[in-house]
């Protein structure tokens, strides 16, 4: 399926209600949670020595008038619980504001972000952006499902009114000139442009052994379950905010897990996309052949919503294609990319409810809220622990007793995945970190980046290695046809891996826990990250999606689905069913420490 398909069946998946059964409705809706700080102890360890702020200055709306934070009134809406669609509601019914939830959600990242160090910086312009919102929602005019939805960015997304780092100080200097796509479709959507999130420096490309959720710009990220544990990366950032409720939606980026797996660790959705649906440019790259950004969210409505939004190929890097402005739906009508209506078949003020004309498509779509007849792949991978294989095994029998059949597979080829990935992606990272560099103010290459972080102390206050920069240095340049052999195998053995799987078992998905339970943070020891359930999809360009699964000691551990090439539409369709049966979310409880790690 191209991406244009992909786009068409989403937007009519969201238009039955297929993404939206189960959820709360708007009626359902608690009073407001946004001025509740966390309990637990508020701690600064690892925060670095000159870290942003994170509150947001005063801005002016229409006329001047002065907006502030501190005392906005107060969205009436559970922000832990609470989805676009019910937001989009109280919006077009005027009972709340895109200002009201801009400013809650300011209120919450000042109030919690200092126990858990997962927003950089908030973006001034965020009320005024709201307030512009609120413009539109009065007089009609609003331009899709995200107008008025803030949204965080991971700091690898250029934004040409902040600062983009990578985690490093070597991009801590000048913006970027311009926006990344990604991020012009989201300001062209409405979204609230809301802040950036810490990240695993250099999206933890640089050393052997790393610390996830460390960066000489932010510190350490913190779980938010238990302060003392690890938030996975590199989208450490993005997850830990979500978890906190300090924004609707987040966007993430991934080569190998790093969406998928922070999503899992911090109890959250995370949707990583079919390779190309989302443009790259503009986006600190690993590898052009891997990488990806996607959407995360607190439920999978909200992550299919944001994906409507960002879904735009990208004819500038290796093997991306573009893909048109005007998205073609079922029956042959078009909507501008962004304008899709909203669950449920309701308009919201978007513009017409898709047709479905195809009767097929239809009944596939509005079925959906029943598991009977869905074959599901249960990969367990024991090393992860038996406490997770007891979480698969729980989950496996919620998910029999919803009418799915669920049996154990184990996709082949892992070890030479394992054997042939990072080979591949040094010889990657070299060619596209060079030419991100030369776009922006600083270190112009690799070399003069490995010598920056050689002549900066705070580069090194966690660890010091940079071992994967100095072996993408000297790596065989992506001409090299033992290059070309070796990334020709990686794409091949990958697709064969998921393809077979699915084949062979008559599967719509295969399931797999997305990680361990979080390990203690430590930066002398690095990261006990070895998870190999993101490796196929990430590798084949497929997609992959982590819902919640359930807890080890008071520790989320998600459930990742994976299904064949772009058929993201689908899987988001059973992920919101799959997320809704296992109903494994609670809120973070930000406890100070669950005792040492006895997981593995």
């Amino acid at each position: 399926m191209g991406k244009t398909s992909v786009v068409a069946t989403l937007a009519a998946a969201l238009a039955t209600g297929s993404l939206l059964t189960g959820l709360t409705s708007p009626t359902a809706l608690t009073g407001p949670t946004g001025s509740a700080g966390p309990t637990g102890p508020t701690s600064s360890a690892g925060a670095p020595p000159h870290a942003p702020a994170v509150a947001a200055e005063a801005d002016s709306g229409p006329g001047g008038s002065p907006q502030s934070a501190d005392a906005p009134p107060g969205p009436g809406v559970d922000l832990d619980t609470v989805t676009i669609p019910e937001l989009q509601d109280r919006m077009a019914d005027g009972s709340l504001t895109p200002s009201a939830l801009t400013a809650a959600y300011l209120r919450r990242i000042k109030a919690i972000n200092p126990k858990i160090h997962a927003v950089l910086r908030t973006d001034p312009t965020a009320l005024r952006q709201a307030a512009a919102s609120d413009a539109r929602h009065r007089h009609g005019g609003t331009r899709g499902p995200l107008d008025g939805i803030p949204v965080l960015l991971k700091d690898n997304v250029n934004t040409r009114d902040m600062p983009t780092t990578a985690g490093s100080s070597a991009l801590a200097g000048t913006p970027p000139d311009t926006d990344a796509p990604l991020v012009t479709r989201l300001r062209d959507a409405g979204a609230v442009i809301l802040g950036k999130t810490n990240l695993s420096e250099w999206a933890n490309f640089r050393a052997a052994k790393p610390t996830s959720g460390w960066s000489a710009v932010g510190g350490q990220t913190h779980n938010p379950y238990v302060l003392d544990r690890n938030p996975c990366g590199s989208s450490s950032g993005s997850a830990a905010a979500l978890a906190a409720s300090l924004s609707q939606v987040a966007i993430g980026t991934e080569t190998d897990g790093s969406i998928v797996c922070p999503a899992g660790m911090n109890g959250v959705v995370g949707h990583k996309p079919s390779h190309g649906l989302v443009s790259q440019t503009g986006v600190v790259p690993i590898s052009a052949e891997q990488d990806t950004a996607g959407p995360m969210a607190r439920n999978v409505t909200d992550a299919a919503l944001t994906l409507s939004v960002l879904s735009g190929g990208d004819a500038s890097h290796p093997g991306r294609t573009s893909s048109p402005r005007r998205t073609a739906l079922p029956g042959g009508t078009s909507h501008p990319a962004g304008s899709s209506s909203l669950p449920g078949g309701r308009s919201g003020g978007f513009g017409p409810t898709s047709p479905l004309g195809s009767p097929d498509l239809l009944g596939e779509l509005t079925h959906r809220g029943s598991l009977h007849g869905k074959r599901i792949g249960l990969w367990r991978l024991p090393s992860l622990g038996p406490e997770v294989d007891a979480v698969m095994t729980r989950t496996a029998a919620k998910l029999r007793t919803a009418g799915a059949e669920v049996v154990e597979v184990t996709p082949p080829y892992q070890q030479r995945l394992a054997e042939l990935e990072f080979p591949a992606l040094y010889s990657e990272f070299h060619r596209d970190i060079d030419a991100y560099l030369a776009t922006r103010h600083g270190p112009r290459n690799l070399a003069a980046l490995i010598g920056f972080h050689r002549t900066h102390p705070a580069e090194r206050t966690c660890f010091a290695g940079q071992e994967l920069f100095e072996r993408a240095l000297v790596a065989p340049p992506t001409t090299d046809p033992a290059y070309r052999a070796k990334r020709a195998e990686l794409k091949d053995l990958s697709r064969r891996s998921l393809d077979e799987t699915l084949s062979t078992h008559r599967l719509d998905a295969i399931a797999a826990p997305t990680n361990p339970p979080a390990w203690t943070t430590d930066c002398a020891r690095g990261d006990n990250d070895v998870i190999p359930s993101s490796t196929p999809a990430a590798v084949a360009g497929y997609p992959s999606l982590s819902v919640p699964a359930g807890f080890v000691n008071k520790l989320p551990v998600g459930l990742l689905l994976m299904a064949g090439d772009h058929q993201d539409a689908a899987l988001l369709s059973l992920g919101a069913m799959v997320q809704h049966r296992l109903d494994a979310w609670r809120a973070p409880g930000y406890l100070s420490s669950v005792g040492p790690d006895t997981s593995r």
